[in-house]
């Protein structure tokens, strides 16, 4: 508290000539809101102002990754905090254009002052600042939320969820120790996706869109469906999935109950990268972000591959959580009744151990580079102990049974995890914080952004997180439970 100055008139921001003759340091958002009695009229005057400075004074605002704001010729440039800020009070208010945002801080001036806009002095004004001068044009603060690094507003994000960690311990309420993961599904602004518009080869993914330079095809779901045998139709005409040129966004949430849920990690990726890949770098945020690995999470059947369930796994504990994932035949509908002994071993139909015969790197069945291992008939491997097959296999003649999988812990837990037990199905109920959260970010325009390019939507997407998280802030520092 030593550096916040004691001012009793309207404090010089660093942009302006008189700011340059002092070393008065401006207070951030954070500090602001402790220091009322140091604002100015502009700012106190105003309960659209003083209601979203208590929304955004949470944060961590006095740490955040600053560029520098004087540029070698002598201008000074806008800081990204007041941009990120700003953005925030249009996603909050339900501002629908940057026009209509720039005149809502005209009409409301505290927040040009509050949010550290580059001030044009005007003593003959009652503000002493001229507010349309010292705002930048719409188009300019179009392209600032295409400039600014996410990585910036990542920073806010991890911060939101250190104060809301902060604040279940002190409401004595259980550290988080299920998370859920799930995608979003967002259209790109182009003609493609508009269904009214003729568009020769709409879904070619060789073709890209005009509108929009980073988004890419993907298929939103799938439907396996096949012609039918009575009347059957080209396979041209089957509605097999629903496709769309765009984006997704992954994020890892948690519920607390009785309280609601809250964004832990978050990343967007064009539209033609698979679920699983949002994985390990959502994984990774969260344990920075938790300072610990969740002892369980709960997926969607997208998520049903080893390195799931081998990444929750600790050895020599004999309680350590698990994933919650449906099972995926993907192909191999007798695969789901697959049998271990003690040692691992998968076993063949007449329940013996089959042992592992080779083991090779595979590099093109997963995202990441895994060991597999192939497992045969114990009647024939090393050598041939039996001239029959105990239930008489129809693969006897052709070398017995043949199990191929990872041999990692995964593979086996994929197989072996009971998902009938209770705890398996309390787990997996909360899934549904994804689908809230969701419904949420949808809400504040996440599916149908106006924007033309991939940064700008990711930039949008990590500021719709900090806001569901503001809000959550909210809810816990006033009591009032999801109910409510």
């Amino acid at each position: 508290m030593t550096d916040i100055p004691i001012v009793t008139q309207l404090p010089l921001w660093p942009f302006s000539p008189e700011a340059q003759k002092t070393s008065v340091k401006p207070c951030d958002l954070h500090t602001l809101a402790q220091l009322p009695q140091h604002l100015p009229a502009c700012v106190t005057d105003s309960p659209t102002v003083m209601r979203c400075l208590d929304l955004l004074a949470p944060l961590d605002w006095a740490h955040f990754p600053e560029r520098n704001l004087q540029r070698d010729w002598g201008q000074f440039q806008i800081p990204y905090a007041a941009r990120a800020a700003a953005e925030l009070i249009r996603l909050n208010e339900t501002i629908p254009s940057m026009e209509k945002l720039r005149q809502f801080l005209i009409e409301h001036p505290g927040f040009i002052w509050l949010f550290g806009f580059p001030l044009q002095l005007a003593p003959e004004l009652p503000l002493g600042f001229n507010p349309r001068a010292s705002l930048p044009t719409a188009r300019h603060l179009t392209d600032m939320l295409r400039t600014l690094p996410n990585a910036a507003l990542q920073f806010l994000l991890a911060d939101s969820v250190r104060v809301i960690c902060a604040e279940l311990a002190a409401r004595h309420i259980s550290p988080v120790e299920c998370v859920s993961l799930d995608t979003k599904h967002i259209l790109a602004w182009v003609k493609e996706n508009n269904p009214k518009a003729y568009v020769a080869d709409r879904f070619d993914k060789t073709k890209q869109p005009a509108g929009d330079p980073d988004c890419r095809l993907g298929c939103k779901r799938r439907h396996n469906r096949m012609t039918p045998t009575h009347n059957p139709v080209s396979a041209s005409t089957v509605s097999v999935g629903e496709y769309y040129w765009g984006y997704a966004s992954g994020i890892v949430v948690a519920k607390v109950p009785g309280w609601g849920e809250f964004v832990i990690a978050e990343m967007t990726q064009p539209f033609d990268q698979s679920d699983v890949t949002y994985f390990f770098p959502l994984m990774t945020q969260t344990e920075q972000r938790l300072g610990y690995r969740p002892r369980y999470a709960t997926f969607d059947a997208a998520f049903d591959a080893w390195y799931v369930y081998a990444y929750f796994y600790r050895e020599n504990q004999p309680n350590f959580g698990f994933a919650a994932v449906p099972f995926s035949e993907k192909g191999n509908y007798k695969a789901k009744q697959r049998q271990f002994d003690s040692n691992g071993l998968p076993l063949c139909s007449a329940g013996l151990a089959m042992p592992l015969k080779f083991t090779f790197t595979d590099r093109t069945k997963c995202i990441i580079e895994h060991e597999r291992g192939k497992y045969v008939c114990p009647l024939r491997f090393p050598t041939q102990t039996q001239r029959h097959c105990p239930v008489r296999h129809r693969n006897w003649q052709r070398g017995g049974c043949t199990a191929e999988m990872p041999t990692s812990i995964g593979a086996r837990l994929r197989y072996t995890l009971d998902r009938d037990s209770e705890l398996y199905k309390s787990l997996y109920c909360q899934r549904t914080a994804c689908e809230r959260i969701n419904s949420q970010a949808v809400a504040l325009g996440i599916e149908r952004p106006h924007l033309r390019n991939g940064r700008a939507i990711a930039n949008e997407n990590t500021l719709i997180y900090i806001l569901i998280n503001l809000r959550f802030i909210q809810r816990l520092r006033e009591g009032r439970t999801e109910d409510e």
